[in-house]
């Protein structure tokens, strides 16, 4: 049942002054639910709460731990239709997509509650004394990863499950011992209430400490602001705008305890086409292409909004094709107005700019929040002395590159903002003649695709999501994926320490039976 209310811990709280509703995208008009946004001393309460959870949570088992995400995803299930049918009213996306991204949400929690089990996660290395050398004694070093404290979660806009409540960021945060509190995106904020009361109900069957979650609702950006900037908060995990993660970045460093931001933010995804590409696969790879810049309505973080090939007659071909190909598509329905505005006015703007020239606008008769799909095309060197071409726009759309040789692309790879995604359409062999090409291409990026699209993102071990800036704002971490429990702690050594009192992680005996580095080899084994 969604009531509008916080989830501060435990308890249900409206004390703040100001409402909001969310808005159904098909029908282009007001749910029914009103949600009260968290006032300033509920943020407090929150934060507080989470601070002194962390102080016994922090020391639970891997096994303890797991039993609560399981428990989640359990509670998630349980929600049942009413889950589904609130994240289609609030998101305009169908049935399937909203079934598909919550099976992927229950995979994460349970995934991390696998790593947990595992305990390997931990990257605990030991050095033994030596007491004996010369001409100063080797002390006893033991080292391993510790949470860091409470994490604040900013939900993202276009995944109201996967990305948000309890979604990569949370999963991975609680997972590592740290207590979590979501910033609610206040598009599917209903979405978002059902999901923090089954995080919820699962804590309380677990018997996890009061405040080891909670959920706040916000319509605007000062709710977001007053938690970034509580002392009690450790670390923030955001998933959305450039404008938006630089924002909260720039807010954490300013603290008198400055603190870490893992932001995912903008990124066109840059596809290098080679010519062997276009002479055997230029229709194959249209149609892939249109399919992948109209997914979701082009409301992915891995859109393709940037493809670059060589001017030539098959180059010509391949763009009229892809063109063709995205005409055939039908408009999607966008997740929101607000969305779907920015989409018209961004799309607007870069095809009136200087030197570019539309390949395919669709023009036909859409409803409201639809979005009509759009093909742009311009030279290398217009497109290189105009950063506005570079800019990410979310939504069916993307530009191609028409660039005159190699050193031209190399220079635009080189010159690019950072990325998530970069893919290369092309034959093995011809590869290594365009190895500058894809160093450049590589160097941008955080994820090197060959002869697929960028849409769609595994989460396994060795998936890398995020890159340098903007992508992300830290390219060493990941969103995605066991890694990703990296962004919520830090490492601590232990010298000298008694065994008794030593993490178990740690101790000689080794009895969770993890694997550890000892004396610079790899061993599950007790140490003698």
């Amino acid at each position: 049942m969604i009531t509008g209310k916080n989830h501060i811990g435990y308890q249900l709280s409206a004390t703040g002054t100001n409402t909001f509703k969310t808005i159904n995208p098909k029908q282009n008009a007001t749910t029914e639910w009103e949600f009260h946004e968290a006032s300033i001393d509920e943020v407090d309460e929150a934060a507080q709460l989470a601070s002194k959870a962390f102080e016994t949570y922090r020391n639970f088992s891997g096994e303890r731990k797991a039993v609560f995400l399981n428990t989640i995803a359990q509670e998630i299930e349980a929600l049942g239709d009413e889950l589904l049918e609130t994240y289609m009213a609030e998101s305009g996306l169908p049935k399937g997509r909203a079934q598909g991204e919550r099976g992927r949400t229950l995979f994460q929690l349970r995934s991390m509650a696998e790593l947990l089990i595992e305990g390997s996660w931990v990257e605990a290395i030991i050095d033994t004394a030596i007491r004996d050398r010369k001409p100063v004694p080797k002390p006893d070093l033991r080292k391993m990863l510790i949470p860091i404290g409470p994490i604040a979660v900013f939900g993202s806009s276009n995944f109201p499950l996967a990305y948000s409540t309890a979604g990569g960021d949370t999963a991975t945060a609680l997972a590592a011992g740290c207590p979590v509190i979501v910033k609610s995106h206040p598009m599917h904020a209903g979405t978002g209430e059902l999901v923090a009361s089954a995080i919820v109900k699962a804590a309380m069957r677990t018997e996890m400490p009061d405040g080891i979650f909670s959920n706040l609702n916000s319509s605007g950006i000062e709710v977001g602001q007053q938690l970034v900037s509580h002392p009690s908060i450790k670390g923030v995990g955001f998933t959305g705008s450039i404008a938006g993660g630089t924002a909260l970045a720039k807010l954490a460093c300013e603290r008198e305890e400055p603190i870490p931001v893992f932001a995912e933010m903008g990124s066109i995804n840059p596809v290098v086409v080679l010519p062997s590409a276009l002479k055997k696969n230029a229709g194959r790879w249209a149609q892939a292409y249109a399919s992948s810049i109209t997914l979701g309505s082009g409301q992915f973080c891995t859109n393709p909004g940037l493809i670059l090939g060589f001017k030539s007659a098959s180059m010509q071909n391949f763009i009229s094709q892809l063109g063709d190909q995205l005409l055939k598509t039908g408009p999607g329905l966008m997740l929101h107005p607000k969305i779907h505005g920015n989409y018209e006015e961004t799309k607007h703007n870069l095809s009136t700019e200087e030197g570019t020239s539309v390949i395919a606008a669709y023009k036909e008769e859409v409803g409201a929040n639809y979005a009509q799909q759009l093909l742009l095309t311009v030279d290398g060197k217009t497109f290189m002395r105009n950063p506005a071409l570079h800019k990410e726009v979310f939504g069916p759309f993307s530009l191609v590159v028409q660039c005159e040789n190699q050193a031209e692309m190399r220079r635009i790879l080189k010159r690019l903002e950072g990325q998530l995604t970069g893919t290369v359409l092309g034959e093995p062999k011809e590869m290594k003649e365009f190895e500058d090409i894809i160093e450049a291409l590589r160097g941008r990026v955080g994820r090197i695709i060959h002869n697929g699209v960028p849409t769609g993102v595994e989460v396994c071990p060795a998936m890398q999501h995020g890159g340098p800036f903007p992508a992300s704002t830290d390219s060493r971490f990941g969103a995605v994926g066991a890694s990703a429990i990296r962004r919520w702690v830090r490492p601590v050594s232990y010298q000298d320490w008694p065994q008794e009192l030593l993490p178990d992680a740690l101790k000689d005996k080794n009895p969770l039976g993890i694997l550890r580095m000892v004396n610079g080899s790899y061993s599950n084994s007790p140490i003698y």
